[in-house]
């Protein structure tokens, strides 16, 4: 924040208090403000939290005696609240600069003594009166299981998840501190919830402040729900749907139902482990639906034509051409996995030639007149030299 925003704003007209209000009657107006705006208390909204961090900005100001002080004379002498003057606004040379910017602008970089005199009061042990406050932090993501049968994880199916997550404590309702009280700002950090720190050198390291952890408040009196903390575990059932086609082991991202954002941060996602259970006759091959089904060596030799079960709907007719080998696979178009575009993968339906176990004196003669009226060459003659 510049020098003159810093003594433009009325922090007395914030806090609505008059100008010879006295230290409890700040303390009060603030308390108030601060019960009725907290972020905590109000998430997801803007103008609360904008209302929080003014009047914060404004108590950390007026609550200290000495920096209430410098405000009054440096208002009085160049501000708003006495005979002095008020910065111009809008500019009048080209490009619209402000005249009062380009004075403060010289005075610190010819060697004038403006940085100087208001160093001390805007500029305290590296940190800048109306730092940025807290901001939004993103919520959590939640992880959820959820198990499966075949059917449904080729037709998706909507499954009730219990989930476990920190939301507001409903004893302190999020301000970490004991019912009845509400905690203060962090005298250290002045509410913005981040130190800045410097080793003498050019750089300037930011980084949490230490004694409210980032947090920009300190709880004196802890709830004793949540031990200060603002956050407890709650549990929640929700409906998750689950798309058609989904794979054993793959996760589903549902957007913004995971924790609970803070400041009005976004909520986090939950991720759905899902488990599909094995099918007795029915596996996957990417979208496409398999099965395998057996047929006889007359169906497989002299060919036929087979009814195949399917997964979902009435069982489909397949030939099976003359001189069918084991293994080959046919495909039964549109009875697989439904796609993302409305269609749907195939059916891939592969044959297994059965060999008899025991033939009968009959059935045995019979393939002994086959094979020599077949005639066939020997198979496995390229197997040997």
């Amino acid at each position: 924040m510049s020098t003159k925003d810093w003594i433009e704003k009325d922090f007395y007209k914030v806090l609505g208090v008059d100008k010879n209000a006295s230290a409890d009657d700040i303390k009060k107006a603030f308390r108030k403000i601060a019960r009725e705006n907290h972020p905590d208390q109000n998430p997801d909204n803007a103008a609360a939290e904008k209302r929080f961090k003014e009047a914060s900005e404004a108590n950390s100001v007026l609550s200290d005696p000495k920096k209430r002080k410098e405000y009054d004379e440096a208002r009085k002498l160049f501000g708003g609240g006495g005979g002095g003057f008020r910065f111009p606004r809008g500019g009048s040379g080209s490009g619209g600069s402000n005249p009062m910017d380009d004075l403060f602008r010289n005075a610190q970089g010819g060697g004038g003594n403006f940085g100087d005199l208001f160093g001390d009061l805007f500029n305290r042990g590296g940190r800048t009166t109306g730092a940025t406050g807290r901001g939004p932090r993103r919520g959590t993501d939640i992880e959820g299981e959820v198990s499966l049968t075949f059917e449904e994880s080729v037709e998706g199916k909507t499954v009730p998840i219990q989930l476990t997550s920190t939301d507001a404590c409903p004893s302190c309702h999020g301000t970490g501190a004991r019912a009845g009280t509400m905690p203060r700002v962090c005298p250290t950090c002045e509410g913005s919830g981040m130190q800045t720190s410097s080793s003498g050198g050019v750089f300037a390291v930011t980084e949490p402040c230490r004694d409210c952890r980032g947090r920009g408040l300190i709880v004196d009196d802890p709830c004793p729900e949540c031990n200060g903390s603002g956050r407890a575990k709650s549990t929640r059932t929700m409906q998750v749907r689950i798309p058609a086609g989904v794979n054993d082991g793959q996760k589903i991202r549902v957007k913004g139902k995971g924790g609970p954002g803070e400041n009005g941060g976004a909520a986090g996602d939950l991720y759905v482990l899902v488990h599909v259970a094995s099918h007795p006759l029915f596996g996957r091959s990417g979208d496409n639906l398999t099965v395998t089904v057996p047929i006889t060596f007359p169906e497989a030799a002299l060919g036929a034509e087979i009814t195949v079960p399917t997964l979902k709907g009435p069982a489909v007719r397949i030939k099976i051409p003359a001189g069918t080998p084991s293994g080959r696979t046919f495909r039964a178009r549109g009875k697989g996995v439904p796609r993302k575009d409305g269609t749907r993968a195939d059916l891939l339906v592969t044959v297994e030639v059965v060999v008899p176990q025991k033939l009968d004196p009959a059935a045995q003669e019979s393939l002994r007149e086959y094979a020599a009226a077949a005639g066939e060459p020997d198979p496995r003659k390229n197997l040997t030299r």
